[in-house]
Parts: C-alpha cells; structure tokens; sequence
C-alpha cells in the first residue's frame, strides 16, 4: 500500500509507536527486554491483564493483538500472552486488552456481559484472559461465527481453578449462534458513526447489565443438555416462526417444560429457555467503547528497527539479506518471533541475551508456497498458521498427497493454547531442539528438508532426520539461520501418523511422542509390504531420534502379527532409557514407544483398508479401538434445585456480587493496587538446601548493586524472628541451619523487582550439608515425627472383632496418595506501607488477614491494634493462603520498618509453588476385617502424612483425616493412629478438604479392595454398609439429619446406573484397546474448625441515612460468593436491595476456611440485623407504608444508633475429641463414567452426575458453581495433579527441590478435561436445622470435593477391563494420581510385559 515514496518515507526514521486501546504510545526507548505485560501494567496503568505465570501457561495475560497486512492492508486479529510477548515486538499494532473492550460505566462488551450473567466468574484472577480469548476469536473468525468445538478449542490455553469451567463454556456458547459480522472492524465503526454510546447502550450493548442488577430473576447456572429449549431468533426452514434450540449445544429441543418450575417436584431445572429469561435474548450490539483499528496503522509502512539499550538491543530487519548480516555481526543473536522459547530461558533460566533479532517481518520467512512435490513454509510461520494452512491443503488436495499435512494439524491441535500458537514460529520450534518437540519427529519421518542460510556461506540444505545433533544442538552454524521448511507431499499408500501422550491433553508438553510413515506397496501375488518405514520419538533420548533398527525390522515385510512382533522387539532396542535419566517414568516411556508403533502398524492396515477395498486387515475387530480418533463433542449438563417460592433474594441463584467488575477487569487484586511514592520492591533470598547448616551469607555483592537500598537477615529483625501459626516452630530468616530448600535467608529491597531479584541472586550462602529426610518412608525409618502430635481415634474393641468367628475375611495393605499444588492463579502478594508512630498498613492476599496482622506486630515487636490488613479479595486461595501467606508479608514488612518507605513483595508462580507448601501427601496402612458378604467389622488403620519443616496446620488436617477415614460407612470397631511426619520440605498446609479426602481416599481404595475380594460390585458393598440416620460415627458423634443414603440412592437410581453398568460391560467386550468405566463414590463432610475456638464470627452492620447499608465482617472474598452471600442475609433481614460487603473492621477473625464462613459470619450479620429492626421497629409502627430511607432517617433523627455489632458463636460444639466436633456434616454422592485409552493411559470423562446436599441453598448458582469447581478439583488431585519432588523416588531431581513448579510442569484441569455431560443435583428438602440464622442452608467451598474420586475409581474400572483381556484377574493397587502413567503400566498386557511386570508401581513422592 502506498507509493514507493511514501513507503520510503514511513521507513526512514518513523517514531517506534504502539496503539493500546485505541490511543497512541510512543515506545520507550532501552525496553528490549521488558514485555507487554510490564509495559501495559507499569507504564499504561493497565491492570486488567494478569501476571498468573510468567510463562505463558495460565492465559490471565491474554491481550488482542491486530495488526495490518502491508502489502494488502487485511487485518489480522490474534491473542497472544503478553507475559512473553517482547514490547517491541508489537510496535506498529493495536493492542486491546479487556479494560478496551467494555466497563461498568459505559457499558460491558456482550462477552463480558454473557460471562458475569453465567455466573462464569468466581475469584475473577483469571476472567479477564478468557474474556480476551473468547474476543479475539470471534475477531478473528468475523465474518463466519465460531462453532461450539472451535470455542472449546480456543480456551485451551487459559486456567481457571475456581468454576470448573461449564459456566465459561456456556456463557460463550451463545456466541456459536449469533451473526458474526457485528464483530467486523467496518461494523464497529459504522456502529460508532451511526448510534453513538448512549443508543449503543439503549439497543442492548453493554449497559443492559447495569438495568440488570444482580441477575435475580429465578435462573440458576445455564446450562444445555437434554430436556431444554429457548430460541436465538433464528429461523427454521424459511418459516417466521423461530426455531426452538437450545443456546448452549445449539441442537433442536422439543421439550416446552424444563427450564421451568416442575410444581410436581418443586425443582427448578437450570436449562436453556431459563438461561434466556434470566440473561436477556440474544442480541450482540457491539459497545461504543470499543475502539476500532487506527486509520495510522492501516497507512503505515513497518519499518526497520534498531533500538539500542542498556540490557539488551532490538533489531527488526526487513529482507533476508539484512537479517544475514545482523546475523553474521552479532552472531550470538538469538532470533525471536513469539518469544515462547526465548523469554522463558530469561526469566526463569537467568539467561541474558544481549542482542534480540525480531525476524517476523522478513518477507522470506513469513511465506508459504505450494508446488508440485510439496509445501514450503517459511521459518517465521506461526504455529497458528501453520495449522491453518495445513487444514486448507488437506481439504482442498488429493487425500493421497496430504497425510503429512493432516498429521500436522492433528499434532499442533495439541500444542499449548491458541495464544501461544499465534506467537510462536516453526523455526523457533525447529531450532529449539527440544528432545520432546511435537513437531520435529514428524518432520523426520516425513523426510522433511530445511533451508539455512548464512551471510558468505549461502545458502544449504539439510535432511530433518540429520539436522539435530545432540542435546539442544542443530546443524546451524552460529551466522546461519534457518529460511524455511519444506514438507514433501506423500504418494499413494504413504500413511504419516502423528502421537503425543502428555499429563493432560490439552496445553501440554509431551512425555513421549512419535512421527511415524509407512509406504506400502503391492507385490506379486497380491501381498501388500511395507516399503518403507520411518519412525522418530522424541521423550525417549536427549534429542529426537530415528528408530533404525525398529524400521529395518518393518522394512520388507507385510502388516502382520509376525511383523509386528519383531518390530516390537526392535523398539526395545532403539529405545533404552537408563533408571535414572530426567523425567523418570522409565518404564512408561518405553512402553509408550511400543505402544504408538503398534498403533501406527495398525492404523496404517485400516487406512490401506479405504484405499484398497481388497485387503482386509490381519488384525481383529476389537483392535480398531486402538486407532480410534479422539472425538469430544461440545461439552453441555443440567443443573437441578428447589425453587423457593414468595423469595426475591435468599434461596435465589442472584450472581456474584463483583461479577461485572472481574470481567471488565477493573476487580482490584493486591497487585493491581497503585504503589505510594517511594515504594520499594522486595525479593526473598532463599535456600539451595533441603538441610544444611549455614556457614556464611555475604550479602556485600548484593547491596552494592544498582538501585538496592538494603539486604536485609535475621539480625535485622527488630522484634521475634520465630514465627508459626499453632506454635513458633519457625524462622521468618534462618539462622543458623535451613530445613528446606526455599527456606527463607533474608530479604532485598530495591528500585525494581528486576534489580530485587538480581540482588538476592547475589547473596552468597555458604552451607554444611546435613541429611534430610524428604518422603514419609524415611520419616518413618528415621522416627522423624511431631511428636505429641498425631492424634488418634477408636470405637469399639477392634482386636476382638478381628479375633471373632464372624470375621470371615482379613486384609492388609497399604496406599499412598501425593499432594496437591493449591494453584490459585494470584500468586501470593503483599504491600506494606509505615505509617506514623511505628504504625503498618497492609495490603494482603490472605485468607486470614489475623495471621498477617500478628505476624507483623510479631517481627516487628509492636502491638498488634498498630498493624492494620486489608484483604479486598483474592485470587483464589483453597486453603493456600491461610497460613503460608502470613511468612511473605512478614518478610516485606522489614525492609518497610527499617526504610520507612512502602515494600512490595509478589512472589513468582515457581517460587510461590516451591515455597509456600502444598496440600499433604498421606499414606495409608490398614488392616481390615469383614463378613463374606463385605459387611464391615474392624479397621485398623495408621496414617501418615508428610508435614513438611514446621508444623504449621498439620496436626489439624490429621485430625479431620481421622474422623473421615470413615466416610460414609459404619466400622463397629475402627482404631486410626495419625503420625505427622517432620521432613525437610517447605511447610505443607491447608488446603480445600484440610485432610478430609485424605481419609476418605484411604477408606475408599479399602472398600473397593473388599469388593473385589468378595466378587461383588462396589456400589453394592458401599451401600450395604452405608450409614443410617443416627448412627454414631467413630469420633462420637451422632449423625443426625444424615442425607448419605439419600444423596446415593438418587444418583444411581435417577441416573439408571444398573443400565449405564450393563452398556459399558457390552462396550468393554466389542472394544480390546479402548475401555470404559463407570463408578459412584459418597461423601461425608464435617463443618467447623476443629480447634473449637475459631468457631467465632463477627460482623459490623451501619445503616446511613440515605437508606444504604454497609456490612464488614471478618471473611474474605476468594470467588466463593461469601460477600455476596451475607448480603442476601442481610438485605433480607432488613427487607432492602442488597449492599455492599468489606473485611477490615472487625478484630481477631478466624481464617476464611474450613467452609464454615458463609454459616459464621451470616449468622453474626444476621444477629447485628436482628439489633437494627429491633431499633427500627417503632418507626416502622410509627410510619406505615413509609420507605426504608425514610424510617431510617426518622430514627436518625431520634438519635438511634444506626449501626450494630453481631456476634456468632457456633453452639455445642466440642473441637476434636469430643462427641460433636462439629456442628453438622454435608453429604453428596456422584456417579462418573470414563474411557480409556489402554494403550496410552489416556482418558476423557463422559459423563458425571452429582447429587449435593446444600440444606436450603441460600444461593442455588453459587453453590452449583462449588460443587462443579469442587468436583473439577477433586478430579484434578486424583487422576490428573502430580508433584515431583527430589526424593528417594526422583533422584534425577535435585535434592528437596521441587520439580514441578509452574504450568510448564504441573497440570490443573483444563476445559477439555471436564464430564462431556456434567449434570449437578442439590438435594431437595433437606434444610438443616443448626443453621436458622443462614435459614437453613448449608456449606458448600469443601464437601464436593472429593466427589471428583469417583473419576478416579471409574478409571480403575476401565483397567480391571483391561486387564481381564490380558488375562489379568482380582484386585490391584493403584495410587492416586491416576496418571496416565499409572493407567498405562496398570493395563499391563504384551506390549509393556518387556519393561515393567504387571504389579509395578510407579514412583510417587509421598
């Protein structure tokens, strides 16, 4: 675009300029290493995108990125993650991040709009990125709308811990449905032209919400499924009446009655006809605020760059030839397109690179041409394009040329998310040389070429297959770089499969894949040969690898069982793996190599099956499930609940409270708060040593370096350094020995988070290493225990039993579960701010600002009323912040005191991880007696869990281990030992459950044992020994209002369990390869702290005289709806809309835990209310009819004090060891069905069913949204979560030190690891009668937890189907997580019968 003349000008010397939101920037000058994320939060003040990671994992930093073809002047719309996105990669284009798009005053962009009506928001940390997301693909798509699989597809790179994800998933949904070309750049500006803000709103955009309120009408979480209808307005065959569909799958439904009121049952089913009713029809009118792309942008010319500065200088050539000889002038230049690679080894690695080469506007590396023998893709492609292109050439070409190009697409569907996708290139992935690169086995099977170049050398060709060689290490010379990749088309009968096996589908990096390609061809007489095989793996050496001797077994021979084995004795020899090589999982990743050759061989039978109708494959039928594609539909469920008639407000599905401000990103976390001048930012000097004594800290190096203002040890600590929430078993900064790896040294204050975190690098640390103890089994032979400590329960006379006659059957055994990264996507913050006369302020992410506050006053040696914290939400906390927040804020408030100036601390994802403690690892042993018939007698049961280096809550999450290794089942005689194991790891803590589905797993895994030891199925031993109502459990307490019975039998029979058993046994037999199971699990849950005084509330209610109403209490808001569920308490009580809610006004609050918050601290709002109608009453009597403002101001005037305090103290109870340690218990039960890939371990959830009971729900949507969260969580703990730590079990990784420390290595559930059909039922008429003041409801944040086991035993069932194909019959061990891993070398069979025997276990840190 332009003339010659005019492209010159806008190249020569043009301003570095960036577009945010519609307003221009100039770059600032010497920012080469800062990115996007730092620039739009420091230097713009934008604040919506989140730092989650740092790397890329979370997508919380999700921006939309357009910028214009210069050649053709398209725009190109893209998300990216601007964690890793270089500022100067940008320059020239338009960024908008989630505050452009919408905000509560002029109105919310109809996705943010959809999302805070769904209640698709709980902690909010991570909204703003899915709101991004979801953006920039309907951008990206415009004209054409989304289908629901590309919507699914397209969250795959963004996290949430909180909603289980189905509320997200149906709030966009709508958007699969609607005219896309609203969402064009000429739509937005005819819009802007046309309406102008105010009709913007007026016709529907985002000032709807605000009309909207609190979404009260009477809908719960929309959902989809079967059984619902409403209409998009679309019409059905040219007919004027509106198709009836529902909104989420998108399908005709016929059913006029769900969705409604059922008067028969008194059940309101959340569906797709109430979705409608409650979020408005659905209209897309694009909000005026939205600004379009700049007219400058579409005129301008890229020009070259040379931006010079102190730590690194940026280049961005134009032509090859210039990108050579920068190449061949700085030849230690590392070349960045998406920055994936680059930004991760700088931040996390400590590289430094003093020269970046931006090669994304090289003309040469951004093409794509297609000739006769095949596609060249140029070595700046992205990821995204790539994929794309391989699409449209398998669709528009020949079957036969393109099984490469489809083998592509299939691999990169898989490859992290959409916003790294977009960023990252092919060469980058290429010339990483990553041994697990999904792409480059493919390319060395394929017999793919690469291009180098270089300035004098020219340019040459290399075969992929003899392009890497060795760790990290390519054919490229250090001026060369690589042009571009060329991919032959394959022939006739030439198959290329593609195989990856991760942790978790989605967003994950591979533990082994493969590239396979087999030519066949038609010999005389009619057989058909293998011609010519290539195979590669990657995950199995220090760089990808040729199977040689695997192929010269294929080569030559036909695809039978004879073939087959003796290839599968050739892998065994390419693939050999030592004991001890990083990773691990020997025996997994050997067996997986088998087991993809076997598939390839296969797949390469069916697929010559299609193009030759005479051959007929030598396998048998149920084989075929060995190559069955992956295929998951839209996901979709029903939420069912009591209605409560005559309410407006309690018992009504009403959102959360801050919804509207999480999904226009103006929710303010600790992070986002703007620093007071002068403020300092901190960095933690922590240990290298699991146990060492300290011989020297030298922090001389650090506190010369630039912009540090001091280094700051234990001797600088004015008050006590022995800090601990139960006792003062800690150090804030160690002495003279450290306990862990991360133990805390000292602290840095500096100008910079940057040159803070250099400093503290710099501290040297001189240790005498002493042995540590790092996994329950060493603490246990060494006696390493709190002693005093572990607790125990016991009812009945257990050695009797045992030694009775009807004690039929004994067993023992053991089972070992691993802990669980909390993953809150806020990572741990605080900001200190000294005050006058030794006075502290701080801004806390803290479930417990208490802790914080004591804390503080403690090291500093003030009296805690001069400490004041403020916690305004959190970004998820799941127990994480409990207690291990309180160190950090301690920490920074030294360099504060001594200063007197704020300090800022924001820990980093791996360093908040390697840190700040987990959820406990436990073990069980067990000894356990029972009838023939599976009826229960006698438990013995010792367990053990790994506490970490200092008590902290360990003894408590004992405690509630104890009274549930129960769960639901009666023991008459049961003796349970707890033993708390003091090893050298960070702290383990509290997190969501605080030990409950600890014991409950131990108890689970002993009654699936006794079910199979007696040849009966499970549900049926479960609920022959299944509590009644008043049945005294082994801690003493009676089980009044006892729901378990109730919630088991509506889950299976309701949900037809005895024929969905029946149909997975008839699938089980047509299908070797591919399994399904079907199991139910119960829960039983017990609500209050145990430590009996923490069961105190309190709560501040002020009325002012316009009739508005303030409520403080003492709980804090991390996506749980505690606020906005005290304000139903309190607007119905005083009859009025409901207010708003704060936290820092009420002294000594218990933590925000043990899911008791919504019980205590309604109930003392609800007492302070009780004292204000009291007071107001006379004037009610005084003045009928008269408003509330009125009657108040009436009082006022009357001198009536208009604000009261309330107080709640939970009644009866007794704390651990007495006969009601709590005040009453939630039961649930859930039914999962699953299948599974036997070859793989690889699984997805068809479908879950769930039955809660909540009491009466005080607020149906928030407590739905619990149980699926709960649920997604509890799944992600036993089938999917997997810390590895340095241990005995993991000596590749270094002693103590924690291995999987971010999203890169630990996985979370995603949105494509869901239920398929995820249905949630709240227990109808089931009030609970302690809880009168919450009318009646019950807790909800940690009960369902454990419902997400259920995936787990399904998954066991799928492999006792397996095993029984293989021979293998009775019971087996399976410890939690079920890793595909563990799946895998469970279904043991022929192919992983060479590496490892059927019993193995994997290892475990435990």
């Amino acid at each position: 675009m332009g003339s010659p003349e005019q492209q010159e000008a806008a190249g020569a010397g043009q301003e570095a300029i960036l577009y945010v939101n519609g307003k221009r920037h100039l770059l600032p000058p010497g920012a080469g290493h800062v990115s996007l994320l730092s620039y739009l939060r420091g230097d713009l003040g934008l604040t919506g995108a989140k730092l989650g990671c740092g790397e890329g994992g979370c997508g919380a930093c999700t921006v939309l990125v357009s910028s214009a073809d210069p050649a053709t002047g398209a725009l190109h719309h893209r998300s990216i993650n601007a964690c890793l996105c270089p500022l100067y990669a940008v320059e020239g284009m338009h960024v908008i991040t989630v505050e452009g798009i919408g905000n509560t005053r002029d109105g919310l962009h109809p996705v943010q709009e959809r999302l805070a009506k769904a209640h698709g928001s709980q902690c909010g940390f991570c909204t703003p990125g899915f709101v991004m997301s979801m953006v920039a693909l309907l951008r990206s798509k415009a004209p054409e709308a989304p289908t629901e699989e590309e919507i699914e597809e397209n969250l795959a790179g963004n996290l949430c811990r909180c909603t289980g994800y189905r509320p997200i998933l149906d709030a966009f949904k709508a958007f699969a449905k609607v005219d896309a070309a609203a969402y064009t750049e000429e739509a937005i500006a005819a819009s802007k032209a046309g309406n102008g803000s105010s009709q913007a709103a007026a016709d529907g955009g985002g000032g709807s919400s605000a009309a909207a309120g609190n979404g009260t009408a009477p809908a719960a979480n929309g959902s989809a499924g079967g059984g619902c209808c409403g209409t998009n307005g679309h019409s059905n065959g040219g007919s004027s009446k509106p198709q009836r569909v529902c909104p989420s799958t998108g399908r005709p439904c016929d059913c006029s009655v769900a969705g409604e009121l059922d008067a028969a049952s008194g059940t309101v089913t959340s569906a797709s006809k109430h979705k409608e009713a409650a979020y408005g029809p659905l209209m897309h009118t694009r909000p005026a605020v939205e600004p379009i792309f700049p007219p400058e942008l579409r005129r301008r010319q890229p020009a070259e760059l040379a931006l010079p500065g102190p730590r690194c200088a940026w280049y961005r050539p134009l032509t090859l030839e210039r990108l050579l000889a920068l190449k061949a002038e700085h030849p230690d230049a590392r070349l960045v397109v998406g920055n994936t690679e680059v930004g991760i080894e700088i931040k996390f690695k400590g590289q430094r690179y003093p020269v970046l080469i931006g090669v994304t506007h090289v003309p040469e590396l951004n093409a794509i041409e297609v000739d006769d023998q095949g596609v060249h893709f140029g070595s700046s492609v992205t990821l995204s394009r790539l994929m794309d292109t391989c699409k449209q050439l398998s669709a528009r070409l020949p079957a036969h040329q393109t099984s490469t190009l489809r083998a592509v697409a299939e691999q990169l569907r898989w490859f992290a998310g959409p916003p790294i996708r977009n960023g990252a290139a092919l060469g980058g992935n290429v010339c990483t040389a990553s041994p697990i690169s999904d792409l480059n086995p493919l390319w060395m099977a394929a017999g793919a070429q690469f291009t180098v170049a270089g300035q004098g050398t020219g340019q040459r060709t290399v075969a992929a297959r003899d392009f890497f060689l060795g760790y990290r290490k390519v054919d490229l010379a250090l001026h060369e770089v690589l042009v571009k990749v060329f991919v032959p088309f394959t022939r006739r009968h030439e198959y290329v499969k593609e195989f990856k096996q991760a942790h978790r589908r989605d967003d994950d990096i591979a533990i082994v894949n493969a590239g396979m390609r087999f030519r066949l061809e038609q010999v005389a007489g009619g057989e058909w040969q293998i011609a010519e095989a290539a195979i590669a793996y990657g995950g199995v050496a220090p760089l990808t690898i040729m199977a040689h001797k695997t192929m010269a077994a294929l080569a030559g021979r036909p695809i039978d069982a004879a073939t087959l084995e003796a290839a599968l004795q050739a892998v065994q020899e390419d693939v050999q793996i030592a004991a001890n090589a990083p990773g691990g999982m020997v025996e997994f990743r050997r067996s997986l190599a088998a087991s993809f050759l076997f598939k390839g061989l296969l797949w390469s039978s069916q697929q010559l099956e299609t193009d030759a109708p005479a051959y007929a494959s030598p396998f048998p039928d149920s084989y075929r499930s060995a190559v069955q594609p992956y295929e998951r539909p839209p996901s979709h469920g029903l939420q069912y609940y009591s209605a409560v008639p005559g309410e407006e407000i309690v018992g009504q599905p009403v959102r959360h409270m801050a919804a509207d401000q999480q999904v226009c990103g103006s929710a303010q976390y600790v992070d986002d708060i703007k620093l007071p001048a002068g403020a300092l930012h901190c960095a933690l000097v922590l240990s290298t040593r699991p146990h060492a004594r300290i011989l020297r800290i030298d922090t001389a190096a650090a506190a010369a370096m630039p912009g540090v203002h001091g280094v700051y040890t234990a001797k600088d600590i004015p008050g006590g350094n022995d800090i601990g929430p139960v006792i003062h078993d800690e150090e804030l900064f160690a002495t003279s020995v450290v306990t862990c790896v991360g133990h805390p040294l000292g602290i840095v204050a500096a100008d910079t988070e940057e040159q803070a975190r250099a400093a503290a690098a710099a501290v040297a640390v001189e240790y005498e290493d002493l042995p540590a103890v790092l996994d329950i089994v060493a603490a246990i032979a060494a006696g390493s225990y709190y002693e005093g400590w572990g607790h125990s329960i016991t009812s009945g006379d257990v050695e009797a039993a045992f030694a009775s006659q009807e004690c039929e059957c004994v067993l023992e055994g053991e089972t070992k579960m691993g802990g669980q990264e909390h993953f809150y996507l806020e990572p741990n913050a605080s900001i200190v701010v000294p005050g006058e006369a030794d006075e502290m302020i701080s801004y806390s992410s803290t479930q417990c600002p208490d802790k914080h506050q004591r804390y503080i006053a403690r090291v500093l040696g003030i009296p805690q009323h001069k400490v004041v914290v403020r916690t305004k939400r959190l970004g998820g906390g799941f127990g994480g912040k409990e207690t291990r927040s309180a160190f950090v804020n301690a920490a920074a408030a030294i360099p504060a005191w001594h200063l007197r100036r704020p300090a800022r601390i924001v820990l980093d994802r791996d360093e908040d991880m390697a840190i700040t403690g987990q959820r406990h690892a436990f073990m069980g042993r067990y000894k356990v007696g029972f009838t023939k018939e599976g009826r229960l007698l006698a438990l013995d049961l010792n367990l053990y869990c790994n506490a970490g280096n200092s008590l902290d809550l360990s003894h408590s999450i004992m405690d509630r281990a104890l009274m549930h290794c129960d769960c639901v089942y009666r023991f008459p005689a049961l003796r349970a030992q707890g033993h708390v194991c003091r090893t050298n790891l960070p702290s383990h803590t509290a997190f969501r459950g605080f030990g409950g589905p600890q014991g409950m797993m131990v108890c689970e895994q002993i009654m699936e044992r006794i079910a199979r030891h007696v040849g009966r199925p499970a549900h049926e031993v479960k609920a022959l020994n299944m509590y009644h109502e008043g049945d005294v459990a082994p801690f003493g307490q009676r089980l009044d209002g006892c729901q378990a019975r109730r919630c088991w039998e509506e889950v299976l029979a309701s949900r037809g369990f005895q024929q969905r058993l029946t149909e997975v046994q008839q699938h089980n037999a047509a299908h070797r390869w591919r399994k399904r199971g079907l199991a139910a699990v119960p829960t039983k849950f017990g609500i209050s702290f145990t430590t009996k005084f923490l069961n105190q509330a309190g709560a501040l209610v002020h009325i002012y005289t316009d009739g508005t109403v303030l409520v403080t209490h003492g709980g804090v808001e991390m996506g749980q709806g505690l606020h906005t569920k005290v304000a139903q308490v309190v607007a119905h009580d005083l009859g009025i809309p409901l207010q708003s809610t704060a936290t820092d006004k009420v002294p000594n609050a218990s933590p925000t835990a043990a899911s008791a918050s919504s019980d205590m601290y309604g109930a003392a709002a609800a007492d302070a209310c009780r004292q204000l109608k009291e007071r107001l009453g006379p004037y009610y009597e005084r003045l009928p009819g008269k408003s509330f403002q009125e009657v108040v101001m009436a009082a006022y005037l009357d001198r009536v004090d208009l604000s009261a305090h309330g107080f709640y103290a939970t009644p009866d109870i007794t704390g651990f060891g007495g006969d009601r340690p709590f005040n009453y218990l939630c039961y649930g039960a859930a039914v999962s069905e699953v299948e599974l890939d036997a070859l793989t371990g690889d699984w997805q959830v068809l479908r879950t069913d769930i039955c809660m009971d909540v009491g009466k729900s005080l607020n149906p949507s928030i407590d739905i949204g619990q149980v699926e969260g709960g649920f997604v969580q509890g799944m992600g703990w036993s089938c999917i979560e997997e810390l590895v730590w340095g241990d005995a079990q993991h000596t590749w990784v270094r002693p103590g030190q924690l291995f999987t420390r971010g999203p890169g290595t630990y996985k979370i559930p995603t949105a494509n690891d869901i239920p398929v059909d995820f249905r949630v039922t709240l227990l109808r008429n089931a009030p609970c009668d302690r809880t009168p003041m919450v009318h009646s409801s019950k807790a909800v944040g940690e009960p369902p937890f454990f419902l997400g086991t259920s995936v787990f035993y399904a998954l066991k069932e799928a492999c006792y189907a397996a095993r029984a194909d293989a021979g293998l019959a009775g019971w087996f061990r399976l410890d939690l997580p079920a890793t595909p891993e563990r799946l895998r070398m469970a279904c043991a069979d022929q192919l992983t019968a060479p590496f490892a025997p059927p019993e193995l276990l994997p290892k475990i840190s435990c």
